[in-house]
């Protein structure tokens, strides 16, 4: 008959103190986000009071209802929706192409161009230098800026090639004694097996697609170009009311501020991938176990 084993004074201190710290850590993670989100729902002029910190004290949908009216918001969107799918279809099967090549032993030059590749990973030209390529490869205010200079990933390569390897070679010779070229091996056997670390692939450049701000920011005069998370940022760096109430045309009401203009538009760039990522979030763990282990 198994007994339990009763926890030591020092043991019982070690997990309250594990507990207490987990929860302070939760909070300080959480608190920040929960704050804008009541704050956005609050009356604008009432919020700047203060004193919100926990439930909205006058609630409106004005603040949302402003962000929405603006044509700039939902032309972002649609920019943000758009690079996102192109973006992560061309990286993951850019890179997966690529890295099938070198997974296969035989390659010539292979540890040279992986030695190349590494390099890659810890230095980069700086970003005066990334913009004078960009500008001579005439990408300046063109969509494909969000999807040509990321369309490869060293790391990304490296988990998968990891992944091809570890394919059966069986597969393989069998499709090429029934006549299968390198393309419909590609095609018709390795993708619909790497299905996992496809998935995992996908996710971490779409995360990145939807997230990014930068390049809208540098790359891109055009507004109508301009993901979300740019429009974010030049909402959220806009100080003056009088600029924050010329992006929200017609219909703003003595409620809505310039401050709850900049939360409720918060809310919206994020909420998308807030309410995806919890589904989402084991295939962050399972791509960074890919490859580490057989089977």
């Amino acid at each position: 008959m198994l007994t339990l084993k009763r926890k030591t004074r020092s043991e019982a201190i070690f997990d309250f103190l594990n507990v207490v710290g987990m929860a302070l850590i939760c909070f300080v993670t959480i608190y920040p986000i929960w704050y804008v989100l009541v704050n956005s729902f609050n009356d604008g002029t009432d919020a700047m009071r203060g004193g919100i910190y926990w439930w909205p004290r006058q609630f409106s949908l004005d603040n949302f209802g402003a962000v929405f009216r603006s044509e700039g918001i939902m032309m972002a969107m649609g920019v943000t929706v758009a690079k996102t799918l192109v973006g992560t279809v061309a990286h993951v099967f850019f890179t997966a192409m690529v890295a099938y090549a070198f997974s296969r032993r035989g390659l010539i030059g292979g540890k040279i161009y992986i030695l190349i590749g590494t390099v890659t990973l810890f230095f980069g030209g700086g970003l005066i230098p990334t913009y004078l390529l960009i500008r001579d490869l005439h990408l300046l205010d063109n969509f494909l800026v969000y999807i040509i200079p990321v369309l490869f990933s060293f790391f990304d390569l490296i988990i998968f090639m990891t992944f091809f390897r570890e394919i059966p070679e069986g597969l393989e010779e069998a499709a090429r004694i029934d006549g299968a070229n390198d393309w419909s091996i590609f095609l018709r056997i390795v993708l619909p097996v790497s299905m996992p670390v496809l998935a995992t692939i996908a996710l971490f450049h779409g995360v990145y697609q939807w997230n990014d701000y930068f390049t809208g920011m540098i790359y891109i005069n055009n507004t109508d170009l301009q993901p979300i998370q740019t429009y974010l940022y030049r909402v959220v760096a806009e100080s003056s009311s009088n600029q924050m109430m010329a992006a929200v045309p017609g219909g703003v009401t003595r409620s809505v501020t310039s401050q709850s203009i900049k939360l409720a538009t918060m809310v919206v760039t994020t909420a998308p991938i807030v309410f995806v990522y919890p589904f989402l979030q084991k295939y962050f763990v399972k791509g960074m176990m890919i490859g580490s282990i057989k089977g």
